[in-house]
């Protein structure tokens, strides 16, 4: 057909110009230069014109970036030359691989090569439910870089596992001898765990096919060659020379056992030891949202049940054909199921008398069975202290015991009982969504949910703004901050949901940022999880939204959100009931007063830097009135937390 076949490397462009992973200029240069629509000197002249349109509110550098990429595009561009006939014997990889079950092969792998409309209606769920842990089929080899661990310096902290949005990179303790059949190039250490694991190897792992080349975890390392600054314990390595050994070393990574749940003293390192069960989303690379769901399932994932609002994390939760809720190697994970903005928060609160109903059931019909069962084991099943992983697993052999107990009973108490002997094991349910659903359309029911008093764990991730449909302003928003339909900045200030929750007294709340202070993030999950009532997270998620400045791939979030709590702008606390028993204060503030450097935050991200431009006298006056929020919620937060809760003297 005398088809011509161009090529140009847009991403070495991008990169030469400071624009990241972002092409969309140079193919557009491209495309004009070989479709003959216009002359080329008028077609570059009216994208220049468009880019100054598009970009001149971002600033100067932007406009510059982009029109040296259409500069520099033609000369990267090269025809190839097409042969007359086929030589070539590359085929294509098949959509997932050949070791993958049934219904992932022939169902979908069939919709990843688009290919869906040939499936039969047969062949898909009759019920609507689909098999967990299917990303780990899907490898996109989205990365043009990966992280490489470097054993000289690595002090095996845990941090770079810790951030990674895509479970993508992960640390194991394993016996030594199981070496004995690793790859060659499969890289390992001596374990620092010298009272946990003594004598043990460590190794840190890529995914190499999985990862998004965000190089957050490159920004978390805390480890830094003397020597040579610009290394450190992980560094980018283009992912094309490593991609066939690092897939073999993946796939031996992921052989070698899990650690022991029981055996570790649970505290943020340990927890990074811990298998996700949550990973390989379609979420954006460099994610703000994703560690801290990540994390949940590290901590608490196979009793998790989780109910998820509309929103960034129920696309990239559910997003088919394949979702990223895992399962650990006891073929056990969390429960998902999303609902929609206004009513999820209801949604996960029937989940969880769902389960309060079940366990009265099942309690009810241990005592009817007692002879049968024996009494000695149903009051172990009822007292069973599931306050640790050991406890838990002792409750799990308890259960199995049970239904092996019940086998031979065919009463309808016995079957009943049988079905439903998982709820005796203490389940973790979960809310979760963005700050358009928690602040705005599902307020109403969150707040019906706080009010109720039961064990619901609740997750806000907070980007400030309704990221999944485009960025518009909600009402977590700040003020100065331009959104879509805050055109002009947004003229009120941040609804603090924090503060209106902890005026019920009986809901423990936390506010947390990660790159900030990733311990604080860590007690604040195991601290509400363990919370025999509402618990609220409101978790910082830095966003693509934000468009921070020279972080295309958000590889400054992390920075980004510790600028943002030295600020003030974000304050870490954490408010939890119990200690009031204690006659403690249950308010504590875990970062510093403000150190008067807002507008720096602020202006590191397009949404504040952009009213400047547009209209300064404007973006003075509400940036003045954000610092003033800011102190005036400092200072609330101060005196709430100078609060005497003794009763010493109380009549």
């Amino acid at each position: 057909k005398k088809i011509k076949v161009y090529v140009v490397d847009g991403y070495k462009v991008a990169r030469n110009v400071g624009m990241g992973p972002r092409v969309n200029t140079i193919l557009q240069t491209c495309f004009f230069a070989i479709s003959g629509i216009l002359p080329i000197k008028e077609a570059i002249e009216k994208i220049k014109e468009a880019i100054q349109k598009t970009y001149g509110k971002q600033g100067a550098k932007i406009v510059e970036q982009n029109n040296a990429a259409v500069d520099q595009a033609l000369e990267h561009l090269f025809e190839v030359t097409v042969p007359d006939k086929v030589s070539s014997e590359i085929v294509f990889r098949p959509p997932v691989p050949a070791t993958a079950p049934e219904f992932v092969r022939d169902v979908l792998g069939e919709i990843l090569r688009r290919e869906g409309n040939s499936i039969p209606v047969s062949a898909f769920p009759v019920d609507g439910t689909y098999p967990s842990a299917t990303t780990q089929y899907e490898k996109r080899n989205l990365a043009l870089e990966i992280p490489e661990w470097e054993t000289d310096l690595c002090i095996q902290c845990g941090k770079c596992v810790f951030v990674c949005p895509h479970a993508v990179i992960r640390e194991k303790v394993f016996d030594r001898t199981l070496l004995k059949e690793a790859p060659n190039t499969f890289k390992h250490m001596d374990a620092s765990w010298k009272k946990e694991f003594p004598g043990m190897a460590y190794s840190l792992q890529v995914a190499p096919e999985d990862c998004t080349g965000c190089t957050l975890c490159v920004d978390a390392c805390p480890v830094v060659d003397k020597a040579e600054p610009t290394r450190k314990a992980i560094n980018m390595t283009p992912q094309p020379p490593l991609r066939d050994a690092e897939r073999k070393n993946w796939d031996f990574f992921l052989s070698l056992p899990e650690v022991d749940r029981t055996a570790l003293t649970l505290n943020l390192k340990n927890s990074q030891l811990l298998q996700p069960l949550f990973e390989f989303s379609g979420a954006c690379s460099g994610c703000g949202e994703t560690p801290y769901v990540k994390l949940a399932t590290q901590l608490f994932g196979d009793r998790m049940i989780v109910a998820n609002a509309t929103g960034c994390s129920s696309i990239y939760g559910g997003n088919m054909p394949t979702t990223p809720w895992a399962v650990n190697q006891d073929g056990r994970g969390p429960a998902w199921s999303n609902s929609l903005f206004e009513d999820n928060a209801e949604f996960g609160l029937g989940m969880r008398i769902t389960l309060n109903k079940q366990r009265e059931y099942s309690e009810e019909l241990l005592h009817k069975l007692a002879d049968k069962i024996g009494k000695e084991e149903v009051q172990a099943l009822l007292d069973a202290d599931q306050s640790t992983e050991l406890g838990l697993q002792k409750q799990r052999e308890r259960i199995f015991d049970l239904r092996k107990a019940l086998e031979p009973f065919k009463t309808p108490e016995a079957k009943n009982l049988s079905s439903l002997a998982d709820v005796l094991l203490n389940r973790s349910v979960w809310i979760m969504g963005g700050d358009g659903w928690a602040y705005d359309i599902g307020y109403g029911g969150l707040d019906h949910v706080m009010a109720s008093g039961h064990n619901v764990n609740i997750l806000v991730m907070d980007t400030q703004v309704y990221s999944n449909t485009g960025g518009q302003a909600s009402k977590a928003t700040p003020r100065a901050a331009v959104a879509k339909f805050a055109a002009k900045g947004k003229e009120v200030r941040k609804k603090d949901l924090g503060m209106i929750a902890m005026t019920y007294g009986n809901v423990y709340v936390a506010q947390v940022a990660m790159g900030a202070k990733d311990n604080q993030t860590f007690k604040a999950f195991v601290e509400a999880e363990s919370y025999d009532g509402p618990s609220l997270i409101i978790a910082y998620s830095h966003c693509i939204e934000h468009k921070i400045a020279d972080s295309p791939n958000l590889e400054k979030g992390l920075q980004q959100q510790k600028l943002g709590v030295e600020s003030g702008f974000w304050p870490l606390y954490r408010y939890d009931p119990r200690r009031i028993a204690e006659d403690k204060n249950p308010l504590q503030l875990d970062s510093k007063r403000p150190n008067g450097k807002f507008e720096e935050f602020a202006l590191n991200e397009n949404r504040f830097r952009i009213l400047l431009k547009k209209d300064p006298a404007r973006a003075e006056d509400l940036m003045t009135l954000a610092i003033s929020d800011i102190n005036s919620g400092w200072s609330q937060l101060e005196q709430l937390a100078a609060l005497d809760y003794s009763l010493e003297g109380v009549g």
